[in-house]
């Protein structure tokens, strides 16, 4: 974009962070959810003061101009992830990137609901890709922003009976793919012994916190050197994290928060060159997401 808008005395600038939240879970890329908020800010300052004061709510005109936005990229996306090299993975989030009080204020079923710190984990995202971009857009709309299904009908073009179909079969997507629950301190506890077997290139340890059947995906995007096809089996998995140390001498790993959960950020002369995002099912470690592409990394060297 050639115009940049900045918070300011304009009210409507308040909404940027909400927009940009409401995108990211939309898209799952930070880069291509500030992208859209900011074409959406365009198309509202391109408005005439006449056109702007006959909007009865700009919030909700700012929110449905931005959801259709994403509902025309998430149509586009798959042909663009045909083309991609490699797995694609969602954009992995810094710790302190992630915005607070951005639910909509409409009602909703409480038993629908899904928590915002819930919604960006890695592996609610990973489901999220296999959804249809109406089905997406329809749950995240309101089972996580809370915007009754008359408001999302009106976004998505369809019906609120249609637009409540397509959350409940979003959602039985959810459930399907919900594991064991593990506390946050666990997790903790098991990415931080995942981390001390790697140093030591401890093969058995690795093996013991790892699934028999997990699986580990990475996503290099042809800009970085990355596996092109996911790794079945947590002996495979153990023996390839072992052998990654061996090809890449003076790796630093730090423990650091990804999405919300635990996970582990590698760097190299003090640049991140991987983050790692784990799914953890009861004591195990169920998932592993490498993101490597240097163009979703750019977040965590800048910040």
């Amino acid at each position: 974009m050639s115009t940049e808008f900045e918070p300011g005395s304009d009210p409507i600038m308040s909404e940027r962070r909400r927009l940009i939240s409401l995108a990211y879970r939309l898209l799952g890329s930070l880069a291509d959810a500030e992208d859209v908020v900011q074409d959406a800010y365009t198309r509202w300052y391109a408005l005439s003061p006449q056109q702007q004061d006959a909007v009865e709510s700009p919030s909700g005109w700012m929110t449905t101009v931005t959801s259709r936005i994403c509902l025309n990229l998430l149509g586009s996306a798959r042909a663009r992830r045909e083309r991609y090299v490699g797995e694609w993975i969602p954009e992995p989030l810094p710790e302190g990137t992630e915005w607070s009080n951005t639910q909509h204020g409409g009602t909703a079923d409480p038993a629908d609901r899904i928590t915002l710190d819930e919604s960006i984990g890695m592996a609610f995202l990973v489901v999220l890709e296999s959804m249809t971009p109406a089905e997406r857009v329809a749950f995240i709309l309101h089972d996580v922003f809370r915007y009754p299904f008359a408001e999302v009908a009106e976004i998505v073009g369809r019906t609120p009976a249609a637009c409540r179909k397509l959350a409940s079969s979003a959602r039985r997507r959810i459930d399907a793919s919900k594991i064991l629950v593990t506390p946050d301190t666990r997790k903790t506890d098991i990415v931080r012994a995942f981390k001390q077997a790697w140093e030591v290139k401890d093969i058995s340890a690795l093996v013991a916190l790892l699934d028999p059947d997990a699986t580990a995906i990475a996503d290099g995007g042809g800009l970085a050197g990355a596996l092109l096809h996911p790794i079945e089996g947590g002996e495979r998995i153990a023996r390839a994290w072992i052998d990654i140390l061996g090809q890449a001498p003076g790796l630093t790993f730090l423990e650091h928060t990804v999405n919300g959960q635990p996970g582990l950020v590698a760097q190299q002369d003090g640049i991140t060159v991987t983050v790692y995002a784990f799914d953890i099912s009861g004591e195990r470690i169920k998932h592993i997401w490498a993101v490597r592409n240097p163009e979703k990394l750019r977040p965590w060297n800048t910040n």
